[in-house]
């Protein structure tokens, strides 16, 4: 069995991500190892051939940060017609998602854990995704950080790309400097429509799951941002 490859160092100066390197649960573990062959892609397979991967024709969804993979599970779940695609570069969150998904029995679901700018770059035909999802990416609230955001003009260029036309890019954060960051990147890239209006945020579709962490969050009094827009032909 060949296993996910990790990301290749020196590929990006600059990367959004921490590499996090805590144990595996057995369960994980054992998933990680088992389930691999049925949900697992990589980049050095190249190109997806969507239809192919998934054996049919189908809306097609992308997720960048699964985390722990509730989330993308119970979209998948609810949602069979459509095929989702979860990147996540944490080897415990891959394992239970993967662990999850066979026991909701779900064949609507593949998986990378890799870097998902390279995911994207060289994995992912162009005009591919109805919908593109970045929920709760790291904030990098730390002012000198904030060029580790991943959601930057050279991102937005590259989801441009594989966003085909009339699909949606749906990010939300419940940091609201990083939702004004987002709003303005977002509204100067060409090519895209706020569906809520100029500069305004979007209410929570139904698809998109609450999380425990954003529950958590909420009890704090934080709210949470959601961004919608809708690619033009």
């Amino acid at each position: 069995m060949s296993e996910p490859s990790m990301p290749v160092t020196n590929r990006r100066a600059i990367r959004s991500f921490v590499l996090r390197t805590g144990r595996m649960t057995p369960s994980q573990k054992d998933a990680y190892e088992t389930l691999w062959p049925q949900f697992g892609i990589s980049i050095e397979q190249g190109r997806q051939d969507i239809a192919a991967l998934f054996g049919r024709s189908a809306q097609t969804v992308l997720e960048i940060g699964f985390g722990m993979g509730d989330s993308l599970v119970e979209m998948a779940y609810n949602a069979p017609e459509t095929n989702f695609i979860g990147v996540e570069v944490h080897r415990p969150g891959v394992g239970r998602l993967l662990r999850l998904a066979s026991e909701q029995k779900l064949s609507n679901i593949r998986v990378y854990a890799e870097d998902a700018i390279e995911v994207l770059k060289c994995g992912i035909p162009d005009a591919s995704l109805d919908r593109l999802h970045l929920f709760f990416p790291d904030p990098w609230h730390k002012k000198k950080h904030h060029k580790r955001r991943i959601v930057q003009p050279e991102f937005m260029r590259l989801v441009t790309a594989k966003v085909k036309a009339g699909g949606v890019f749906h990010a939300a954060t419940d940091w609201a400097n990083y939702a004004e960051h987002m709003m303005q990147v977002l509204s100067e890239t060409s090519g895209w429509e706020n569906l809520a209006g100029g500069g305004q945020f979007s209410p929570k579709p139904d698809y998109r799951p609450s999380t425990k962490f954003e529950a958590r969050g909420e009890r704090l009094g934080h709210a949470v941002w959601d961004l919608l827009f809708k690619r033009l032909a």
